[in-house]
């Protein structure tokens, strides 16, 4: 299953000079907890927004950089977005594969992901990149939705969004186009 986990402010903002808009220590081990084992994909900058540029341990990180001459220690480095997909397919067929940035990333995967876990901050960041108001997506709806909580001075919700028609990741191999399931089309 492919799921995308992130937070955003009111406007739905994520981020600002390759950073968080916001320091929330019950975000982060909501963050912590539910992608420890799995499988977590990236682009680069979130890569090397990470202490030290090194990958989230306890995870199998999968990297994706435009530039063939970046290779990551630690990751599974893709260079192409074919090849990210199809690294994202082969993982999620046996396990979660969080998708966790950034924006470009999560704007041509969101429509794969079978959920959305978005930590809804009440509060405007000041962001200068913005995800897709899921409210205003036909095909996403509301699963769960926690009670208001203070995180330090700042008030958050943990949002579960479910995607009623999630996008097949298709592949070509061989001339053959293949679905998320590996069959032939």
């Amino acid at each position: 299953m492919i799921v995308a986990i992130l937070n955003c402010d009111e406007k739905w903002g994520i981020g600002k000079k390759n950073d968080l808009l916001f320091h929330l220590p019950l975000d982060m081990k909501f963050f912590r907890e539910t992608t420890s084992g799995h499988t977590v994909a990236m682009g680069e900058n979130t890569l090397l927004s990470f202490p030290g540029g090194k990958p989230l341990k306890n995870r199998t990180n999968i990297v994706l950089s435009a530039d063939v001459t970046h290779n990551y220690e630690g990751v599974i480095n893709v260079h192409t977005f074919d090849d990210f997909l199809a690294e994202i397919q082969k993982y999620s067929r046996k396990d979660r594969v969080y998708i966790i940035g950034g924006a470009s990333i999560y704007r041509q995967m969101i429509p794969y992901c079978r959920e959305v876990k978005l930590t809804k901050v009440h509060k405007d960041g000041g962001a200068e990149v913005f995800i897709p108001n899921l409210d205003e997506m036909d095909n996403f709806v509301v699963i769960s939705e926690s009670e208001p909580i203070m995180d330090g001075d700042i008030e958050i919700r943990f949002v579960t969004y479910g995607n009623k028609k999630p996008k097949r990741i298709r592949l070509k191999k061989n001339n053959e186009e293949l679905s998320t399931t590996g069959d032939k089309r």
